[in-house]
């Protein structure tokens, strides 16, 4: 499923630590690695600079993006040759040019977290890769529980059914498979969408007919998986997605989250764009965006 994998990086402990878990797929895939930095041509000479950068600046900048890429290469494990380069332009177009021009299956990139994302990673960037990009993203913040690269032990596939959701069945389940992982399928009943107002108490057999819905959803999940020979476990419960998603995982000890994503015209259903976005910023495990609009996914 990953021949290739794409690790864009800024020198931050973010992109580092992505760049590790890139190297960990990789092995575990035989896939090809690919290291790049982008110049970002927009800010790098202020304001009023158009882009344009003086041949001194532009020199300066580009000793400076080769050594960020000769520091991944130097610190990660591939299972081979890594592949390397340095771009000027549009970050987010960059790398996204990249993966067009050289195929790649997965995009592994650093965020700085809650209090935004470090340098050219920044959230705009990552957020418009995770949404244009055809290919999964693999996002993750450099925090204890993401220190172990090697390995995925407990994978959280949270699911509403929908088409964007049932995206990440085939990635998680082959990730599962590589590191003989443990399948978690989660479906919250998002009490958000069907209340009306906070005094309002949702009728008993409208909260069991969504749990019976998520129930059959999570165990579609589950059959997948074991057919791959992946040991799963499934849960609905009642609350708000990001919330809930988030305490799932803490309480799990998920080392993974796979999700769903719908792509440009909006993230879908309870898989919304601040969904996304609060885990991806949020969690304290790696988050595993797949697109919706792959096709590939679909011909693994």
């Amino acid at each position: 499923m990953f021949d290739s994998i794409l690790v864009p990086t800024d020198g931050s402990e973010h992109a580092t630590r992505a760049a590790e878990h890139g190297a960990a797929l990789a092995r575990a895939f035989s896939a090809s690695l690919h290291v790049m930095a982008v110049i970002d041509t927009r800010t790098a000479g202020g304001p009023f600079s158009g882009g344009d950068l003086e041949d001194e600046t532009l020199d300066r900048m580009t000793a400076d993006a080769e050594d960020t890429v000769t520091a991944i290469t130097d610190a990660v494990d591939a299972a081979g040759a890594i592949q390397t380069t340095i771009r000027t332009g549009n970050p987010a177009d960059e790398i996204c040019a990249y993966r067009d021009d050289h195929d790649i299956d997965l995009i592994a990139m650093g965020t700085h977290g809650r209090t935004g994302v470090g340098r050219y990673l920044a959230g705009s960037v990552t957020e418009s890769v995770v949404r244009h990009a055809d290919v999964p993203v693999f996002t993750v913040r450099a925090t204890e529980q993401s220190r172990k690269t090697d390995s995925y032990d407990d994978i959280l596939v949270p699911t509403d059914g929908s088409t964007a959701a049932t995206a990440a069945v085939e990635p998680a389940c082959e990730i599962a498979a590589q590191f003989d992982s443990r399948l978690h399928a989660l479906n919250v009943v998002n009490l958000g969408d069907v209340a009306t107002g906070s005094e309002y108490t949702l009728p008993t057999d409208l909260i069991d007919t969504l749990e019976a819905q998520g129930e059959k959803v999570t165990e579609r999940i589950a059959a997948r998986a074991r057919e791959s020979g992946v040991e799963t476990v499934t849960q609905v419960v009642d609350g708000f997605p990001a919330a809930d998603i988030l305490d799932y995982a803490e309480e799990n000890d998920i080392d993974l989250i796979v999700m769903g994503t719908a792509g440009r015209t909006g993230l879908n259903r309870f898989i919304m764009g601040s969904t996304t976005e609060r885990l991806i910023r949020h969690a304290d495990m790696p988050v595993l965006a797949v697109n919706a609009r792959d096709q590939r996914v679909a011909e693994a």
